[in-house]
Protein backbone atom coordinates (compact mmCIF):
# COMPACT_ATOMS: atom_id res chain seq x y z
CA UNK A 1 0.00 0.00 0.00
CA UNK A 2 1.42 3.37 -0.99
CA UNK A 3 2.07 5.90 1.77
CA UNK A 4 -0.29 8.80 2.37
CA UNK A 5 0.03 11.91 4.52
CA UNK A 6 -1.26 11.08 7.99
CA UNK A 7 -4.36 13.26 7.74
CA UNK A 8 -5.36 11.41 4.57
CA UNK A 9 -4.65 7.90 5.82
CA UNK A 10 -6.81 7.43 8.88
CA UNK A 11 -10.46 6.83 9.62
CA UNK A 12 -12.78 6.69 12.60
CA UNK A 13 -13.68 3.01 12.96
CA UNK A 14 -16.44 1.53 15.10
CA UNK A 15 -15.39 -2.08 14.55
CA UNK A 16 -13.62 -4.51 12.26
CA UNK A 17 -15.04 -8.01 12.43
CA UNK A 18 -15.22 -11.30 10.56
CA UNK A 19 -18.59 -12.85 9.82
CA UNK A 20 -20.80 -14.24 7.07
CA UNK A 21 -22.12 -11.70 4.62
CA UNK A 22 -25.83 -11.46 5.42
CA UNK A 23 -27.00 -9.65 2.27
CA UNK A 24 -26.17 -8.82 -1.36
CA UNK A 25 -24.83 -11.15 -4.07
CA UNK A 26 -22.06 -12.45 -1.80
CA UNK A 27 -24.53 -13.56 0.90
CA UNK A 28 -23.16 -16.44 2.97
CA UNK A 29 -19.50 -15.81 2.12
CA UNK A 30 -17.00 -15.25 4.96
CA UNK A 31 -16.27 -11.51 4.89
CA UNK A 32 -14.37 -8.92 6.88
CA UNK A 33 -16.55 -5.93 7.73
CA UNK A 34 -15.01 -2.50 8.29
CA UNK A 35 -17.66 -0.40 10.03
CA UNK A 36 -16.95 3.32 9.90
CA UNK A 37 -18.28 5.66 12.56
CA UNK A 38 -20.83 8.38 11.85
CA UNK A 39 -24.00 8.81 9.80
CA UNK A 40 -26.02 11.88 8.74
CA UNK A 41 -29.25 9.85 8.56
CA UNK A 42 -31.55 8.59 11.29
CA UNK A 43 -33.61 5.82 9.69
CA UNK A 44 -36.30 4.63 12.08
CA UNK A 45 -35.32 0.96 11.63
CA UNK A 46 -31.56 1.47 12.01
CA UNK A 47 -29.83 -1.48 13.67
CA UNK A 48 -26.40 0.14 13.97
CA UNK A 49 -27.10 3.21 16.07
CA UNK A 50 -24.03 2.33 18.12
CA UNK A 51 -21.96 3.41 15.08
CA UNK A 52 -23.26 6.99 15.09
CA UNK A 53 -20.62 8.17 17.55
CA UNK A 54 -17.50 6.98 19.32
CA UNK A 55 -15.20 4.60 17.53
CA UNK A 56 -11.42 4.65 17.32
CA UNK A 57 -9.17 6.54 14.93
CA UNK A 58 -7.07 4.02 13.02
CA UNK A 59 -4.42 4.51 10.38
CA UNK A 60 -4.75 2.66 7.11
CA UNK A 61 -1.69 0.64 8.13
CA UNK A 62 -3.47 -0.47 11.32
CA UNK A 63 -6.60 -1.39 9.37
CA UNK A 64 -4.66 -3.47 6.86
CA UNK A 65 -2.77 -5.18 9.66
CA UNK A 66 -6.08 -6.40 11.08
CA UNK A 67 -7.23 -7.64 7.68
CA UNK A 68 -4.22 -9.96 7.47
CA UNK A 69 -5.69 -12.08 10.26
CA UNK A 70 -8.53 -13.36 8.07
CA UNK A 71 -8.40 -15.82 5.19
CA UNK A 72 -10.91 -14.20 2.84
CA UNK A 73 -10.72 -11.86 -0.16
CA UNK A 74 -14.10 -10.32 0.66
CA UNK A 75 -14.19 -6.93 2.40
CA UNK A 76 -17.36 -4.96 3.11
CA UNK A 77 -17.00 -1.28 4.03
CA UNK A 78 -20.11 -0.20 5.89
CA UNK A 79 -21.39 2.09 8.63
CA UNK A 80 -23.10 4.21 9.75
CA UNK A 81 -22.63 5.89 6.42
CA UNK A 82 -19.05 5.20 5.32
CA UNK A 83 -18.93 8.00 2.75
CA UNK A 84 -19.53 10.55 5.52
CA UNK A 85 -15.77 10.29 6.06
CA UNK A 86 -13.97 11.57 2.94
CA UNK A 87 -10.97 9.30 3.53
CA UNK A 88 -13.25 6.33 2.88
CA UNK A 89 -12.65 6.87 -0.85
CA UNK A 90 -8.90 6.40 -0.40
CA UNK A 91 -9.43 3.30 1.71
CA UNK A 92 -11.58 1.77 -1.03
CA UNK A 93 -8.87 2.50 -3.61
CA UNK A 94 -6.17 0.84 -1.49
CA UNK A 95 -8.31 -2.20 -0.72
CA UNK A 96 -8.87 -2.75 -4.44
CA UNK A 97 -5.17 -2.18 -5.19
CA UNK A 98 -4.33 -4.94 -2.69
CA UNK A 99 -6.55 -7.40 -4.56
CA UNK A 100 -9.52 -7.56 -2.22
CA UNK A 101 -13.04 -7.98 -3.56
CA UNK A 102 -14.60 -4.88 -2.04
CA UNK A 103 -18.22 -3.95 -1.47
CA UNK A 104 -19.55 -0.66 -0.15
CA UNK A 105 -22.83 -0.43 1.74
CA UNK A 106 -24.16 3.11 1.43
CA UNK A 107 -27.39 4.96 2.10
CA UNK A 108 -27.41 6.75 -1.25
CA UNK A 109 -27.58 10.08 0.56
CA UNK A 110 -24.01 11.06 -0.43
CA UNK A 111 -22.55 11.23 -3.91
CA UNK A 112 -21.09 8.05 -5.43
CA UNK A 113 -19.34 9.94 -8.21
CA UNK A 114 -15.79 9.37 -6.90
CA UNK A 115 -16.14 5.77 -5.71
CA UNK A 116 -13.56 3.46 -7.31
CA UNK A 117 -15.13 1.63 -10.27
CA UNK A 118 -13.72 -1.67 -8.95
CA UNK A 119 -15.95 -1.48 -5.87
CA UNK A 120 -19.28 -3.29 -5.83
CA UNK A 121 -21.77 -0.73 -4.55
CA UNK A 122 -24.84 -1.79 -2.58
CA UNK A 123 -26.96 1.35 -2.37
CA UNK A 124 -30.07 1.74 -0.28
CA UNK A 125 -32.97 3.73 -1.64
CA UNK A 126 -34.70 5.11 1.43
CA UNK A 127 -38.44 4.46 1.45
CA UNK A 128 -41.12 6.73 2.98
CA UNK A 129 -41.41 4.58 6.13
CA UNK A 130 -37.66 4.85 6.74
CA UNK A 131 -38.32 8.52 7.67
CA UNK A 132 -35.37 9.55 5.47
CA UNK A 133 -36.71 9.34 1.90
CA UNK A 134 -36.03 13.04 1.40
CA UNK A 135 -32.29 12.29 1.64
CA UNK A 136 -32.16 10.17 -1.54
CA UNK A 137 -29.80 11.58 -4.18
CA UNK A 138 -31.41 10.50 -7.42
CA UNK A 139 -28.32 11.46 -9.44
CA UNK A 140 -26.54 8.51 -7.83
CA UNK A 141 -28.25 6.15 -10.27
CA UNK A 142 -26.03 7.71 -12.94
CA UNK A 143 -22.88 6.66 -11.06
CA UNK A 144 -23.84 3.03 -10.58
CA UNK A 145 -22.51 0.22 -12.76
CA UNK A 146 -24.70 -2.59 -14.15
CA UNK A 147 -23.26 -5.06 -11.62
CA UNK A 148 -23.99 -2.79 -8.65
CA UNK A 149 -26.99 -3.46 -6.43
CA UNK A 150 -29.89 -1.31 -5.28
CA UNK A 151 -31.65 -2.25 -2.07
CA UNK A 152 -35.11 -1.27 -0.88
CA UNK A 153 -35.92 -2.03 2.76
CA UNK A 154 -39.69 -2.44 2.88
CA UNK A 155 -41.62 -1.57 6.04
CA UNK A 156 -45.22 -1.79 4.78
CA UNK A 157 -47.39 -2.05 1.66
CA UNK A 158 -47.03 1.66 0.93
CA UNK A 159 -43.25 1.27 0.83
CA UNK A 160 -43.63 -1.62 -1.60
CA UNK A 161 -45.90 0.32 -3.95
CA UNK A 162 -43.56 3.33 -3.74
CA UNK A 163 -40.62 1.09 -4.61
CA UNK A 164 -42.40 -0.10 -7.76
CA UNK A 165 -43.03 3.50 -8.82
CA UNK A 166 -39.38 4.47 -8.32
CA UNK A 167 -38.15 1.37 -10.15
CA UNK A 168 -40.38 2.13 -13.12
CA UNK A 169 -39.61 5.86 -13.16
CA UNK A 170 -35.85 5.29 -13.28
CA UNK A 171 -35.97 2.06 -15.34
CA UNK A 172 -34.17 0.24 -12.54
CA UNK A 173 -35.33 -3.27 -13.47
CA UNK A 174 -33.37 -3.10 -16.71
CA UNK A 175 -30.31 -1.34 -15.32
CA UNK A 176 -29.37 -2.95 -12.01
CA UNK A 177 -29.87 -5.87 -9.66
CA UNK A 178 -32.64 -4.86 -7.24
CA UNK A 179 -32.75 -6.33 -3.75
CA UNK A 180 -36.02 -6.14 -1.84
CA UNK A 181 -35.65 -6.81 1.87
CA UNK A 182 -38.29 -6.84 4.62
CA UNK A 183 -37.61 -4.51 7.52
CA UNK A 184 -36.87 -6.80 10.45
CA UNK A 185 -40.06 -7.43 12.49
CA UNK A 186 -41.99 -4.71 10.59
CA UNK A 187 -43.39 -6.52 7.57
CA UNK A 188 -44.28 -10.19 7.23
CA UNK A 189 -41.75 -12.01 5.07
CA UNK A 190 -44.41 -14.21 3.45
CA UNK A 191 -46.54 -11.18 2.60
CA UNK A 192 -43.66 -9.46 0.86
CA UNK A 193 -42.88 -12.63 -1.07
CA UNK A 194 -46.49 -12.86 -2.24
CA UNK A 195 -46.54 -9.23 -3.37
CA UNK A 196 -43.41 -9.78 -5.46
CA UNK A 197 -44.75 -12.97 -7.02
CA UNK A 198 -48.18 -11.50 -7.71
CA UNK A 199 -46.57 -8.58 -9.56
CA UNK A 200 -43.91 -10.79 -11.21
CA UNK A 201 -41.19 -8.30 -10.33
CA UNK A 202 -37.66 -8.74 -11.67
CA UNK A 203 -36.10 -8.38 -8.23
CA UNK A 204 -34.29 -10.52 -5.69
CA UNK A 205 -36.03 -10.84 -2.33
CA UNK A 206 -33.55 -11.24 0.46
CA UNK A 207 -33.78 -11.67 4.22
CA UNK A 208 -30.89 -10.82 6.53
CA UNK A 209 -29.02 -14.09 6.99
CA UNK A 210 -27.01 -12.79 9.93
CA UNK A 211 -30.17 -11.98 11.88
CA UNK A 212 -31.58 -15.44 11.24
CA UNK A 213 -28.37 -16.93 12.67
CA UNK A 214 -27.48 -14.48 15.45
CA UNK A 215 -30.56 -12.30 15.95
CA UNK A 216 -29.73 -8.63 16.47
CA UNK A 217 -26.40 -9.32 18.16
CA UNK A 218 -23.95 -6.45 17.64
CA UNK A 219 -21.01 -7.19 15.39
CA UNK A 220 -22.79 -9.77 13.22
Amino acid sequence: MSALPQNQSELRITEIFYSLQGESRTVGLPTVFIRLTGCPLRCQYCDTEYAFTGGETLSFDAIFEQLKKYNTPYICVTGGEPLAQPNCLSLLNHLCDDGYQVSLETSGALSLKKVDSRVNIVMDVKTPASAEADKNLWDNFDYLKPNDEIKFVICDRNDYDWMKTIAETYDLYQRFQIIVSPSFAEVDVADLAEWILDDQLAVRMQVQLHKIIWGEEQGK
